[in-house]
């Protein structure tokens, strides 16, 4: 890292770019009340509201530079993101399931043409569009207003960069100046340029109003513009990772304005590696630029995810392994050899699906084309197995009754979500669709859907769920050691004078992570029967249900909603995040563990959600450290695991920092999906850190 890199790190971790905001709400508002003539909230006054909005904001955003830093564009304007007041929200919430507040999101837009041909390839686009509707009547009307909508955007797009070319220009970077005013219209032509373009689209996706809005495939869609310069000899590698370490900064410029559950789950994913369309290997040397810089920086964006697979080399874990070290939490890994087919059975074509990425957190989606929603909603499997335990228990005779009453559970629970979801509505995105394949050049917004338009259930507690199973079939249906009022009462109060059965369960019993084949059966039961239950569901867009062991921050909720279970989790602990064993789990090592998570066909609940581990930050000590943890990896990728996070953490130094928070500012830590500084979370999240296990290779 060179030394202007750290000076402008320094400069933007100690938030000095901050006094160049101010609070646009009021012109938020105003925005709303100008296109709000034609009053109700149908697609077409909201599509003219997102519009307004964002013209507005970008007539409204001042020029400002942060000190040595060659890329521009960073948010002055501090909004809501709100285009309907309360009581047109009221009355959409009335009518229809609003995901995530309404705001299209966990989306990857492709960036390649734009980078390549400018805003005047999407002038093009509607151009066409335009010229088609002459000989078509159908939905004429809208379209032409949705497609002045898109160039009024574009000109606004244009006056904004012309705004900040000036300001450059004053600041005495007139060649900077020029070839923004170029890029933006016709493309970039060199590796800084294009991401000085990705910067700028990035950035107005965030403006608009959308958020968890992806990277995507940084470095293959940068690639050809980075071969490009190195093989021009106008730039040197060196060069080439101060720009990708500036990219990298610009991340963290207003990522405190970009909203999610906590500060950090923003979803600035990116990933690298993978194949290509024909199934190549297409890790280059912009792959591994990009881990580099993301080590040596230490921030918590963007997130890095590594795409892999049975034939990536050990040499390539071990250089993802020394960015483990620096304790972020990247890189997640994904294996292309379960994500691809699964894919594929699904419907994806074959190109796209070896195209894919992450969405925010680790759910699978395609760049450029997947209005996926791939975290519409999630199964509490140990809230169906106390529910069966509760109703039918007393009346059934063998483990394999219990089972059929917990597939007549589950299909309700299923059945319950998929009718509540089947509403869901989405606010128009006019500036994000001009992203996507499908929308401009048909005058269509892609809340109305893209080439994909399936929806994801994430999974939540499997370990738990599959502990109690096992608990269920060995203490009352085989060894019959306790009753089935005494084992619903124990549940019920908190195992309150049921201490004998608690004990037994909690540190006598084998569990789902010691590598038990004889419990492992339930994880395997649980998933194939969780497939099974969403496959062949549609969604109203015609898209199917996939099945995924995810949690997102439902590891929280859906505890704090149960109670206890027959595993014995007492009331008030957690469920696991995401894919792993329970967190009163004392399992034989992280190798036990990957016997029990692989143990499962995991292309068949691949929507995403990782295998997360927690290891002593003394484990990466030496290249020694380095080189098992590598080793580790390419064990669970060879048995078939589909996704893999790992925590290089210290419990100590995380109960200190809850302390002394002060002392800490800077310490960073994976959470279920995203990386985040520690201090910054919410106290029940920063217990449940320092709950989780900590092993040891």
């Amino acid at each position: 890292m060179t030394e202007e890199i750290k000076d402008i790190k320094k400069y933007i971790i100690n938030k000095k770019h901050v006094k160049f905001r101010f609070n646009a709400e009021e012109t938020e508002k105003s925005s709303i009340r100008k296109s709000s003539e034609i009053c109700g909230i149908d697609r077409g006054t909201l599509q003219n509201r997102k519009k307004v909005r964002l013209c507005s904001l970008l007539e409204a955003e001042k020029p400002a530079f942060i000190p040595g830093m060659n890329l521009v564009f960073m948010r002055t304007t501090i909004t809501n993101g709100c285009i309907v007041n309360t009581e047109e929200e009221k009355e959409l919430r009335n009518l229809y399931y609003l995901h995530e507040k309404g705001h299209v999101c966990n989306i990857s837009p492709d960036y390649s043409g734009i980078l390549a041909e400018g805003f005047q390839r999407l002038e093009r686009k509607i151009a066409a569009a335009r010229e088609a509707l002459k000989v078509s009547d159908k939905d004429t009307a809208d379209k032409y207003e949705y497609a002045d909508i898109l160039e009024e955007i574009i000109e606004s797009i244009y006056a904004f960069v012309e705004k900040y070319a000036a300001a450059l220009e004053s600041d005495g970077r007139g060649e900077k100046a020029e070839s923004l005013r170029r890029s933006v219209r016709s493309g970039a032509e060199s590796f800084p340029e294009a991401l000085q373009l990705l910067r700028l689209l990035h950035y107005l996706a965030w403006l608009e109003g959308e958020y968890h809005i992806g990277l995507g495939r940084f470095d293959q869609y940068l690639y050809p513009y980075y071969r490009q310069d190195r093989e021009l000899g106008r730039i040197t590698e060196d060069e080439a990772l101060s720009y990708i370490e500036e990219f990298f900064l610009s991340c963290n410029i207003d990522n405190d304005l970009y909203p999610g559950v906590q500060q950090g789950d923003n979803g600035q994913s990116l990933m690298l590696g993978g194949v290509d369309t024909e199934g190549n290997d297409c890790f280059n040397e912009l792959s591994k630029l990009c881990l580099q810089a993301s080590r040596e920086l230490k921030l918590i964006d963007p997130k890095i995810n590594l795409r892999v697979n049975s034939r990536t080399k050990i040499s390539q874990y071990e250089e993802a392994t020394r960015l483990t070290k620096a304790g972020l939490g990247f890189p997640q890994y994904s294996n292309d050899d379960v994500v691809i087919p699964a894919l594929l059975r699904w419907g994806y074509e074959p190109e796209d699906a070896r195209s894919y990425t992450v969405a925010a957190c680790w759910e699978f989606i395609i760049p450029g084309k997947g209005m996926d929603i791939p975290n519409i909603e999630a199964v509490s499997f140990p809230k169906i197995v106390n529910r069966c335990a509760e109703k039918y228990l007393a009346d059934t005779d063998s483990m394999e009754q219990f089972c059929e009453m917990f597939l007549r559970e589950l299909k309700a629970e299923v059945d319950s979500i998929t009718e509540k979801v089947d509403s869901v509505f989405m606010f128009p995105a006019p500036y994000l669709s001009m992203l996507m394949e499908g929308c401009a050049e048909n005058l269509r917004d892609i809340c109305e859907g893209g080439i994909y338009n399936n929806y994801g259930l994430h999974g939540t507690g499997i370990a738990c769920a599959a502990d109690s199973l096992y608990a269920l079939e060995k203490f009352y249906y085989e060894d019959r050691r306790i009753s089935a009022d005494q084992l619903v009462h124990a549940v019920q109060e908190d195992f309150s004078g049921e201490e004998d059965y608690l004990k037994l369960v909690r540190e006598e019993m084998h569990h789902m992570g010691d590598g038990d084949p004889e419990v492992d059966k339930y994880g395997i039961w649980l998933l194939d029967t969780f497939a099974k239950e969403v496959e062949g569901r549609k969604n109203k867009l015609g898209g199917i249900y996939r099945a995924g062991t995810g949690s997102a921050m439902y590891y929280i909720r859906h505890a704090e909603e149960l109670g206890a279970s027959p595993d014995g989790r007492r009331k008030g602990e957690y469920f696991p995040a995401n894919y792993s064993p329970g967190l009163s789990v004392k399992t034989k090592g992280p190798l036990s563990v990957i016997k029990s998570f692989t143990a499962p066909d995991l292309s068949k609940a691949a929507n995403g959600g990782p295998l997360t581990l927690e290891f002593h930050d003394s484990v990466f000590r030496g290249e020694d450290g380095i080189k098992k943890v590598a080793a580790l990896v390419q064990l669970f990728v060879k048995n078939g695991g589909h996704q893999l996070q790992l925590n290089a953490i210290n419990a100590g130094t995380l109960k200190d920092a809850q302390k002394n928070p002060e002392n800490y500012r800077n310490l960073i830590v994976r959470v279920w999906g995203w990386s985040a500084y520690f201090v910054e979370l919410d106290k029940v999240y920063q217990d449940h850190l320092i709950r989780r296990a900590e092993y040891t290779v």
